[in-house]
């Protein structure tokens, strides 16, 4: 066997092969392994393709080989369409004889099951003794429109004529792909390629994408994503595609709020895995959005918008319209997600009046029929364009972009290029308006719900991609908790104050000199119980050391009643403020360490109003995470409620989160609930605290 001159890269291999093997090629075209050979036929691959089957000498016409070792020369990319059981060996040969690239098609690879582990053991033995690069398994294959590669078994591939663009898809679902390639087609959206990562044992999804980054031919790409796998590889090439301008735009699944294991904490149950996925994607600069048919139509929005600065304020968005109940339907959409639509100035009210443009001053500017004339349209969106007030405008057509669609659409075309973004809402089934307006580069969406699905993921969940918040690697396996006393004197090391406190021997007979007055609380003292009411392990308003003695006694009774040892009690003196938060950290087995910060005290399990970041966080990512609750309105005045001090929360939230680089102690699991928010000036206070620390092996 003659082998190429030379080794592909990873990105040739994958996507624009030399020569292709096709392992266990069927001549049956009712089966799905005959289907990549018709594909790649179909789309006038001029490469060499090699189809492997040891039974016969032609498929599908074609001469056969009855192996690998078989072969005239060494194929850069072998797709494996044998039964799992097969596909080990299949590989191994692949690895044997110098493939750089082998896609699995078979599934069974699972850790549900000693077999499927064995299989998974074998397969990632083989990668690390050699060059070989696997893509699976449980991949339908990977696919570049613009080379004429279809290396798939993805039935929809069998579509005639799919269009070309600057899109490239990356999917955890392979079956999906055939979802977005149908749909892209009736839209008249091209793909320049797609790629189904199946299991990920070997090559991810991040370290894919990233191998097409200077692809001239892609433009943006789409996520499909089932969980947040291989995080330091997605970020790498997040951080990648906005260094070369190409957004990328993701749909993920899960957002159910099954909860996360509670762990040690509440901090465990109220940032599930969503909620991490969710930070992370925004910190990678990842628009995420929520609408599946968003997911079609949200990069040339994307695109045209720039990332959102810490602190920012909601986004203003101006509509413009020749249909009022059309515009309210986004509207109502937008508002849903935190983005108000505001009115006209009065200045540009005026403008619009001296442009000729008749409408009301609210908030929808209302052509009615006479937005069906270009004339009106364009001169309304040239001033709304360029009115101040507006971050993008919408444009929400009417039944026109039915019947008359060149008409209808020509305004929103010729206002395009404007540096202000601007998208479409086409009321009426028009798909030939929506095809002229995604032809033209212009934003343009069939339901109200993705239009304002698209605004909000392009203008308020996306801020600049930002760097590994953490470069040290951080455990996220729990092996002791401390007692709170020891929580306390690791916050003060971080610079968050807590309350006085003196712990007592529960069989001490005092008289007890407390340092601070009565009344007090009287908390068990213990390493083993992280929920201390739960255990009958509190006494509130102590009023006097009689009291005192008592509470301790009940208490240690409460514990032996549930069979815990209770040696000590920690006093503090009863701390009231203006209200309650949580502030929480945890280490994340994906996404690493993270803060959370959520209503607190007994709120805390009642509403799940939280904030969560990757840690460690600056000053302006903490007033962004307390701007992000609703319960913070509380402490700014509302109703002529006191103003909290906000400042020293968000100092707060940036001292914990800096438990991501400390490097005295390594930190899994910690929590401060509740955190009392006193007057403006007056700071803010701990008063229990959870901290529990990494295995010592995973330092």
């Amino acid at each position: 066997m003659a082998a190429e001159t030379t080794r592909p890269t990873l990105a040739e291999a994958l996507f624009a092969p030399r020569s292709i093997a096709l392992v266990g090629a069927s001549d049956d075209t009712a089966k799905t392994s005959s289907r990549p050979l018709q594909y790649l036929r179909r789309a006038g691959y001029d490469g060499a393709i090699y189809p492997i089957n040891p039974g016969r000498k032609t498929v599908l016409g074609e001469p056969a080989w009855p192996a690998l070792a078989e072969l005239p020369g060494v194929p850069d990319h072998a797709f494996i369409l044998t039964p799992t059981e097969d596909a080990v060996d299949a590989a191994a040969e692949c690895a044997r004889i110098g493939v750089s690239v082998a896609t699995i098609l078979a599934s069974g690879f699972s850790d549900a099951d000693e077999e499927g582990r064995k299989l998974l053991a074998r397969l990632k033995a083989l990668r690390a003794a050699s060059g070989l690069r696997i893509l699976g398994p449980s991949s339908l294959g990977a696919i570049n429109l613009h080379r004429r590669t279809v290396i798939t078994a993805n039935a929809a591939f069998a579509e005639p004529d799919l269009p070309r663009g600057g899109t490239f898809v990356a999917s955890h679902s392979g079956s999906l792909l055939g979802g977005l390639v149908s749909r892209g087609k009736a839209r008249n959206l091209g793909f320049a390629g797609l790629v189904s990562v199946g299991n990920e044992i070997d090559l991810s999804l991040g370290e894919i994408c990233a191998a097409t980054l200077d692809d001239p031919e892609i433009t943006g790409y789409m996520l499909f994503l089932e969980s947040i796998r291989h995080a330091d590889d997605l970020r790498a090439f997040a951080l990648g595609a906005a260094a070369r301008g190409k957004p990328i735009v993701a749909y993920k699944l899960g957002r159910s709020a099954v909860a996360a294991e509670l762990a040690l904490s509440h901090t465990g149950a109220l940032a599930g895995e969503d909620d991490v996925a969710a930070a992370f994607l925004a910190d990678c600069g990842i628009a995420r959005i929520f609408n599946f048919e968003t997911l079609l139509e949200a990069l040339p929005l994307v695109r045209r918008v720039s990332a959102r600065r810490p602190g920012a304020g909601a986004p203003r968005i101006g509509v413009v319209t020749t249909t009022g109940g059309g515009a309210a339907m986004v509207v109502d959409e937008l508002a849903m997600r935190g983005i108000e639509v505001v009115a006209p100035s009065p200045e540009t009210h005026a403008r619009l009046g001296a442009a000729g443009v008749k409408a009301g001053h609210d908030r929808i500017t209302d052509l009615t029929l006479a937005g069906t004339r270009y004339d009106v349209m364009k001169a309304a969106l040239d001033t709304l364009l360029g009115a101040p007030e507006f971050d993008a405008i919408i444009a929400v057509i009417g039944s026109s972009a039915r019947f008359q669609p060149d008409l209808a659409v020509k305004p929103v075309i010729d206002s395009g290029a404007h540096s202000k973004p601007l998208a479409a809402f086409v009321v009426p089934e028009a798909p030939d308006a929506l095809n002229m307006l995604a032809a033209a580069g212009v934003p343009a969406f069939r339901t109200p719900e993705s239009c304002a699905d698209a605004m909000s993921a392009a203008l308020l969940r996306r801020p600049a991609a930002a760097p590994a918040p953490s470069s040290r690697r951080v455990a996220s396996r729990p092996t002791r908790q401390l007692d709170e006393s020891e929580a306390y004197a690791l916050l003060a090391k971080l610079g968050v104050s807590h309350a006085p406190a003196v712990a007592i021997q529960i069989d001490a007979q005092g008289p007890f000199d407390l340092p601070f007055a009565y009344p007090v609380a009287v908390k068990i003292l213990s390493a083993e119980i992280a929920h201390k009411t739960e255990i009958g392990g509190v006494v509130l308003n102590v009023g006097s050391e009689a009291e005192l003695k008592a509470a301790m006694r009940r208490i240690a009774e409460n514990a032996r009643a549930r069979s815990h040892a209770a040696s000590r009690v920690l006093v503090q003196p009863m701390t009231a403020g203006l209200g309650e938060f949580l502030l929480g950290y945890r280490v994340d087995p994906d996404a690493g360490p993270l803060v959370l910060l959520a209503a607190g005290g007994i709120y805390t399990e009642i509403y799940r109003d939280r904030s969560i970041r990757l840690a460690p966080v600056d000053l302006d990512t903490a007033r962004s995470m307390i701007a992000d609750l609703a319960i913070s309105r509380i402490f700014r005045g509302y109703r002529n409620r006191p103003h909290g001090d906000m400042e020293a929360l968000a100092r707060a939230i940036v001292a914990l989160s800096r438990l991501a680089r400390e490097e005295s102690v390594q930190v899994v699991d910690a929590e401060i609930n509740p955190l009392i928010v006193k007057p403006v000036g007056e700071g803010v206070i701990a008063v229990d605290a959870l901290v529990a620390l990494a295995r010592r092996e995973d330092t």
